[in-house]
């Protein structure tokens, strides 16, 4: 079988043009051996005088004898003119043999520097499956680089043909040259799918893969219905307590989703429909509280210890108010909960109700004791379908985990970063230089957070505004009149490792990371900062902290 690059490819959707993409790919990787070398959705660009000359090609095929194959596909219909061989467009129609050319020219003139001046020993073929070239002499390629529909089943042996130990009359061909052309490909133009298209997919697989959690938990039968979910980072825990959220409205039943980060709730909140009700522990407290005409004082220094008392109390004198009665609980983010908590929750739940508790032990960043459920039926998952599987490589190799965490995401070569600081100065510069190199990478602004490893409070990034030439959307600490976050305006999102627990973003800048010795809880931080990301993580380190995350990430 021959080696893909990059990988994760058999999980992409296989339906219109890009599915007929995979099942190319899927036919060169079976059919040819494992000395050849693919790569797909390839793009590169080469600056020429004051013009940048823009080149793309489906896939390109490394032979054993380092000969390259260039193929172009086209799905569909062609059109065909005096001019030549014409690909439709949606405001012109573009010359496929012009674009082959200009493709070829550029990529050539990338790698003679790299093969010390040598001329690439290069072809390119164009492979359309579903049109049959009427007049190949007049198409402005050489008839025999045209693989058309009744010559599609000879894909394989002609580019065995081009590229193959048989293309080279020695028959070996010059193999010396495929390391530096490997790397080339797969590392100097970091030639990766088009970001922001992959992010889409990413997203949607990721959604469709750790919906596991949620079938079969769902299916689990209970009487009382009391399900304790022990489950990793990108788990599908969210899909577990919307679907079980959804399931009670559907049915009848009034539900109560209780978590502990406020953002968290705010999303959940945003995504579920009406009928139920939606809080993190102190908001149902402060609701329930002025329910019952007793306003917390907001202004004492102990305000949510004596909120959280009041409220217990409230509960133990048998408060008895329908409106604040339960068929369904669902308590999220359950390890930064107590058993006081978990008692005045279960003290909302009718005598019938049923309740679930999902909770990842290694997300506790505020050294909570483990909430004592007896009676409860425990149910586990250890497979992260969000978070690329280089980067739980690197989590796995580098922190003291419990356990290995297992890497379900399609995602597999994203390539983890680390940029170095020294002093404040330096640190606002490298995490200056992970944005740009964000951007740089295709990552639009709105699908990058910037994550600090320190709390909003003692963050040197809480006073900002502005990062550079970026605006930064920071939370200003305050609510409005409706109890929705107040963000500045910016266009770059700033937060906590706190706060931004139970969130995600494409790619993630960790920032402000420093440490002495990775104890428990810079283990739990460095944790749940990097499985925020679901495409690309750049950890923005000191000295020392680099020393331990930098180790085969440079």
């Amino acid at each position: 079988m021959a080696h893909i690059h990059p990988e994760g490819w058999r999980h992409l959707p296989t339906s219109g043009a890009k599915g007929r993409e995979i099942a190319t790919l899927a036919l060169l990787a079976e059919g040819l051996g494992d000395d050849f070398s693919v790569y797909h959705g390839l793009h590169w660009t080469r600056a020429d005088g004051p013009h940048a000359v823009f080149g793309e090609i489906g896939f390109v095929v490394l032979g054993p004898g380092g000969r390259i194959v260039l193929i172009e596909q086209q799905s569909g219909f062609l059109d065909e003119s005096a001019a030549g061989l014409l690909r439709p467009g949606k405001r012109r129609n573009r010359d496929i043999s012009l674009d082959l050319a200009r493709t070829a020219d550029a990529l050539r003139a990338r790698l003679r520097p790299l093969l010390d001046g040598a001329e690439p020993r290069l072809d390119c073929l164009l492979y359309c499956p579903d049109y049959t070239v009427r007049q190949p002499g007049t198409a402005g390629l050489d008839p025999a680089r045209i693989v058309d529909a009744p010559r599609r089943a000879r894909l394989l042996d002609i580019v065995r043909a081009l590229c193959g130990p048989e293309a080279d009359d020695s028959g070996a061909g010059d193999s010396a040259q495929r390391p530096a052309l490997h790397r080339f490909f797969s590392d100097l133009l970091e030639l990766v799918p088009d970001v922001q298209a992959l992010a889409g997919q990413a997203v949607a697989l990721t959604t469709r893969l750790s919906g596991g959690l949620a079938e079969w938990a769902r299916r689990i039968r209970l009487d009382p219905h009391r399900l304790r979910v022990t489950a990793t980072a990108g788990s599908g825990k969210t899909q577990l307590a919307l679907a079980a959220y959804s399931d009670a409205l559907h049915a009848g039943r009034r539900p109560l989703y209780v978590c502990y980060n406020r953002p968290l709730a705010d999303h959940f909140a945003h995504i579920v429909p009406p009928g139920g009700e939606v809080a993190t522990y102190h908001q149902l407290c402060d609701r329930r509280l002025r329910a019952a005409g007793r306003t917390p004082d907001f202004s004492a220094p102990d305000r949510f210890r004596r909120m959280e008392a009041d409220f217990a109390a409230l509960l133990a004198a048998g408060d008895d108010d329908p409106a604040w009665r339960f068929d369904e609980l669902i308590v999220d983010e359950g390890q930064d909960f107590t058993d006081a908590w978990r008692d005045s929750l279960l003290a909302l739940l009718k005598p019938d109700g049923r309740a679930w508790w999902l909770e990842d032990p290694l997300q506790n960043l505020y050294g909570r004791a483990p909430v004592t459920l007896t009676g409860w039926a425990g149910l586990s998952a250890d497979t992260n379908y969000r978070t690329p599987a280089d980067v739980l490589d690197l989590l796995n190799a580098r922190l003291p985990l419990p356990t290995p965490i297992i890497a379900g995401s399609p995602v597999a070569d994203s390539g983890p970063e680390v940029m170095r600081w020294d002093d404040e100065s330096g640190l606002m510069e490298a995490t200056k230089r992970a944005i740009t190199r964000a951007i740089g990478l295709g990552f639009r602004r709105d699908m990058i957070a910037i994550i600090s490893f320190r709390g909003r409070e003692s963050s040197r990034f809480t006073p900002l505004t502005h990062l550079g030439p970026h605006r930064l959307r920071a939370f200003r600490g305050r609510y409005d009149l409706f109890g929705e976050a107040e963000y500045s305006e910016g266009d770059l999102l700033i937060d906590s490792v706190y706060r931004f627990k139970g969130q995600s973003a494409a790619c993630v800048i960790f920032t402000e990371i420093d440490f002495e010795a990775v104890d428990e809880l810079t283990m739990r931080k460095l944790f749940v900062g990097a499985t925020r990301a679901t495409m690309k993580v750049i950890f923005v380190a000191s000295e020392r902290a680099a020393a331990v995350l930098a180790q085969d990430t440079d």
